[in-house]
């Protein structure tokens, strides 16, 4: 039986995350993507149709701090409609310590959930009183 790399493991572990939010699936993206859903609004994609093997891409709304995460080294430069809608690319290769950026994957993806759902479901996964 063959290990999972660091890359399989975090995909692994972002997807459950992910399905711990109130009415998230998972299932298929464009192809060759996979997506988390809330309902039928995708708000987290996992892959690119440019990818390399044993590299992931993710993709996900962030309209609170897309601007400020552009300088990180795994973000990709957002062009046209995913800059002008404040998606966000990340992208890690086989030798990047994924592992350490899973907390803010995590944050991310509970902001690009709040992004997509209705208030009343973002109040809940963000904790707040209602």
């Amino acid at each position: 039986m063959r290990r999972k790399t660091a890359i399989e493991k975090a995909e692994a572990e972002l997807t459950a995350f992910g399905l711990t939010m109130p009415e998230t699936t998972s299932g298929p993206g464009w192809p060759p993507t996979r997506a988390l859903y809330f309902r039928k609004k995708m708000f987290f994609v996992f892959g690119d149709r440019k990818e390399m093997p044993g590299h992931l891409t993710m993709i996900m709304k962030l309209p609170i701090s897309a601007e400020m995460v552009q300088d990180l080294y795994f973000v990709q430069e957002s062009k046209g409609w995913f800059r002008q809608h404040n998606w966000v690319i990340a992208r890690f290769g086989p030798d990047d310590d994924i592992a350490v950026e899973i907390p803010t994957l995590k944050a991310w993806m509970t902001q690009s959930f709040c992004a997509v759902a209705p208030k009343k479901f973002a109040r809940l996964v963000r904790g707040d009183a209602p």
